[in-house]
């Protein structure tokens, strides 16, 4: 997988088809930290894009807003400046994505101390590496 996600040890994941709701079926925590999606479609897995959530602060703190991974998956701005729940089933629609694989990793809590953006940056370099590009859903990092 993302050898550079194993050593979070407080993550999950769920699937989306265009057919659910995504506040019903994300399971992110609220803590900080990455999101991989990849796209599904029969056997074929896609990796689509990668986002995070929370920044760290000079003194050490964590500054993350209300809601933390869940709500940046779920009400977060993308192809439109309207939320992932909205423009994610129109834009897998578009693209005849069958369903969304989304992994999620708190980086950053009382136990360890993954900057989310430097994670997220490592996931998208190992990508870039291999392709030479970002992720299709990704604009730019």
């Amino acid at each position: 997988m993302y050898k550079e996600l194993e050593k979070f040890k407080n993550n999950n994941s769920f699937t989306f088809t265009i057919e659910d709701s995504l506040e019903e079926v994300c399971n992110a925590s609220e803590g900080s930290g990455v999101f991989v999606v990849n796209a599904i479609n029969g056997e074929e897995k896609e990796l689509i894009m990668v986002g995070s959530t929370g920044t760290v602060q000079n003194d050490g703190s964590l500054k993350s807003k209300n809601g933390g991974l869940y709500d940046k998956i779920v009400n977060g701005h993308q192809f439109a400046k309207t939320g992932r729940k909205y423009s994610w089933p129109a834009q897998m629609k578009l693209e005849n994505i069958e369903r969304l694989e989304v992994l999620w990793f708190e980086t950053f809590n009382d136990q360890i101390k993954g900057i989310p953006t430097a994670v997220e940056g490592q996931v998208l370099q190992n990508y870039v590496d291999a392709n030479g590009k970002l992720p299709r859903w990704n604009v730019a990092f």
